[in-house]
């Protein structure tokens, strides 16, 4: 859809981690004073340590791949590190399919960094972004972690299906020739894995990209009245971009405008602000 991209929403319910690239430096310095051995805990506590592990990389990812708030829509360096980290880990820990599945979703949301900003750091949507510039060796990097996933484990996890979703995208030629059809499945499938709102609006949009805005909306309006996204920006956002679509353009202006008041990063608030403006308001 024409506003921002399904990529931007999954953060929706993630906690902002600004300031975590120097607790990261302070941590090595601390284990490096205290000369304090690296290797894999006991085969007995891996398994209940690794969910932790994994949700602090995909936490920080998230915060790489699209900054909450600041001048700039991606901290690169910052996302970069997390794939490292990832791919030690997925050679650690081979026979575990969450780990590949993680490391598959990171490969695959990386590879459209090239393309996702502009010259002078404006942020560029999925719809309109050159694919020739996407990183076509993470996209090799990213569906083989995903078959490893596959192999190893009973049937992909949430970090696995994200990157199953990911995949659709990095696959098509364009926007109208991705698999919307599989997209939406794929987001019924994590629903019921991993049920939360940010997973409803990914839906939402999925299911107004197969062409169905007005059950979409009603999605984007039931999670609205459980009041678990409220005072994010991502809510109205979408909201606005499915009222478009209804042709209900002065209500979509209201809700781009919403958006736009409580989105903390500066690049992604001037599209919001940009496409409100080219609506026409409440008295038009």
């Amino acid at each position: 859809m024409g506003g921002l991209a399904s990529e931007e929403i999954a953060r929706a319910f993630l906690v902002p981690v600004p300031t975590v690239q120097p607790r990261i430096t302070r941590a090595k310095k601390t284990v490096a004073a205290a000369e304090v051995p690296f290797g894999l805990p006991p085969p007995e506590e891996r398994r209940a340590r690794l969910g932790g592990v994994l949700s602090v990389l995909y936490v920080i990812f998230t915060e790489g791949s699209t900054a909450t708030a600041g001048d700039h829509l991606l901290r690169a360096e910052l996302a970069y590190e997390v794939v490292r980290l990832a791919r030690t880990l997925a050679a650690l820990l081979p026979d575990e399919p969450d780990v590949h599945g993680l490391l598959a979703l990171f490969e695959l949301t990386a590879a459209r960094f090239p393309a996702r900003t502009g010259p002078d750091g404006e942020a560029v949507l999925l719809a309109d972004q050159d694919r020739r510039r996407w990183d076509r060796s993470a996209i090799r990097r990213g569906p083989a972690a995903l078959g490893r996933a596959s192999s190893v484990g009973r049937g992909l996890g949430p970090y696995g299906l994200q990157a199953a979703i990911a995949a659709c995208h990095a696959a098509a030629p364009s926007v109208a020739e991705t698999d919307r059809e599989r997209v939406v499945l794929l987001y019924e499938v994590l629903g019921r894995v991993a049920p939360s709102p940010a997973v409803e609006l990914n839906r939402a949009v999925a299911v107004a990209m197969a062409g169905a805005p007005r059950q979409a909306l009603s999605l984007v309006d039931q999670v609205a009245a459980a009041g678990r996204l409220s005072g994010s920006y991502l809510l109205p956002s979408v909201r606005g971009e499915l009222l478009i679509r209804l042709d209900r353009t002065a209500e979509a202006r209201s809700e781009r405008e919403e958006a736009a008041r409580l989105c903390r990063n500066t690049r992604e608030r001037s599209v919001l602000l940009r496409k409100a403006t080219a609506l026409p308001g409440p008295g038009a």
